[in-house]
């Protein structure tokens, strides 16, 4: 597998043996509480800062101009399972067993294996309060709650598509509870705020999982009106008014950091599991090609933002950065020990945040999805550089046999939408290209079965 050996990280927890609190600890002052917040189908073109102001996001608007913000910002996985995964643990979806959507149909696809370290696991044994908010989505069943995998709260649910916004339930901490009072995108931001009061005066570690904008489409009638005047259709209406109520969340919540005094001393991640998805219909996403399902740019380029008051300059990266860095990132921002090592797949952004070194970053990076067991010959690429390799999507169902469609090869520099195959006329770059890509499935297949047997 193409890996980047300078990301093996490999320190050991000394806490657990001689049983010190390092919330109290000298080291602590200078570690950051984190948020990590991830929107659900939200599209890189539905930022008013990127559309031109089609849709109301003021609050991510502002915080992504006082942050780091990637143009070259890279989702695991065009589905957001796979996503949510590699985002969890640094790896490859395929590394982590959950590979596919559907816990109902592919329960054994969708569980994220129990014996991956997670962030939430690193965290809790650093002596951070850990939480999670919102859709979880890496399986369910003994051993696979994320009461399970690290998270000490839990206030959410866990994959299942939720009937209303308006009438839903929610895991809290194991128990069910129905709601039928509060539209669900303002609930989980009341939770996430409540989290960050509860624990001010420690460290925490905060994964606010939005469910908005995914389906079904749902949103206080007032803000759709608003929509509909401006002269949108229906289901466009719904969802930016969908993104409207999650960015006034977000706004609560960094309010509520500065009221509490802890603006400075919290680093914000946000970004979204994948891009937009292609069934409520066509909306602007910056003539990227591909929807949500694809590993087209559509499917996986996301928006990408990192945010610590007083310590990163606002600045934009053009370097490409990938689910898999934002573990080894935190792990080096905030000074974290880890029990064993770990293999990440991915690399740490931090000399990129701070401006001070280059980051040493994996040169190709890889993408597959197909419903059911990997078919690697569908709907899979890799970027080295300018190019992209790409195996055709061919369905969002489960494939009917290998796909013979053959790789096609863009130069994103000169054609960001993916519309010329270029592979005629760079042949030698095509050609090593297959065979990285056809070196990486065998590689994830692999681990992915051996993960499954062991």
């Amino acid at each position: 597998m193409v890996r980047n050996p300078s990301i093996i990280i490999s320190f050991f927890l000394l806490l657990s043996s001689c049983g010190c609190d390092k919330t109290n600890s000298d080291a602590d002052k200078d570690r950051p509480n984190v948020i990590l917040i991830l929107a659900d189908d939200m599209a890189y073109g539905d930022l008013s800062r990127i559309n031109g102001g089609l849709s109301r996001t003021p609050n991510l608007d502002q915080l992504a101009k006082e942050s780091v913000w990637f143009s070259q910002g890279y989702s695991a996985a065009p589905v957001c399972a796979p996503a949510r995964a590699a985002l969890l643990t640094g790896k490859y979806p395929h590394q982590t067993g959950c590979v596919t959507l559907g816990m109902k149909r592919f329960p054994e696809l969708t569980k994220m294996d129990q014996e991956m370290t997670t962030l939430a696991d690193v965290f809790q044994l650093n002596g951070y309060s850990t939480g999670m908010i919102g859709k979880w989505h890496c399986g369910e069943g003994q051993g696979y709650h994320p009461m399970d995998r690290g998270f000490q709260e839990f206030e959410g649910f866990l994959g299942y598509m939720v009937n209303s916004y308006f009438t839903y339930e929610l895991d809290m901490n194991r128990t069910y509870q129905p709601f039928t009072d509060r539209y669900l995108t303002h609930h989980l931001s009341e939770r996430a705020v409540e989290f960050v009061r509860r624990h001010k005066n420690h460290l925490f570690f905060l994964h606010l999982a939005h469910y908005a904008q995914h389906r079904p489409l749902d949103a206080p009638p007032e803000i759709v009106q608003s929509f509909l005047e401006k002269g949108f259709e229906t289901n466009t209406a719904i969802i930016y008014a969908m993104i409207q109520v999650m960015d006034q969340g977000i706004g609560e919540l960094i309010a509520e950091l500065e009221d509490l005094g802890i603006r400075e001393k919290t680093l914000i991640i946000f970004s979204s599991d994948n891009g937009p998805d292609p069934i409520p219909g066509e909306r602007n996403n910056r003539e990227l090609r591909g929807t949500k399902y694809t590993v087209y740019e559509g499917g996986i380029h996301v928006p990408f933002f990192v945010n610590w008051k007083g310590r990163l300059e606002p600045a934009k990266r053009d370097q490409l950065v990938h689910f898999t860095d934002v573990f080894p990132t935190l792990v080096e921002l905030c000074d974290l020990e880890l029990a064993e090592p770990i293999e990440f797949e991915g690399g740490s952004i931090a000399g990129l945040l701070q401006d001070t070194v280059e980051s040493q970053l994996p040169g190709e990076r890889f993408w597959q999805w197909s419903r059911g067991v990997p078919d690697y010959s569908h709907n899979a690429a890799m970027r080295q550089g300018r190019w992209k390799l790409v195996r055709p999507f061919v369905t969002r169902g489960v494939p009917e046999g290998p796909s013979d469609h053959e790789p096609v090869l863009f130069d994103l520099e000169n054609d960001p939408s993916e519309q010329v195959d270029v592979s005629r006329h760079n042949r030698r770059i095509y050609e090593n290209m297959k065979v990285m890509l056809e070196s990486w499935c065998r590689d994830v297949e692999y681990d992915r079965l051996k993960n499954k047997n062991d």
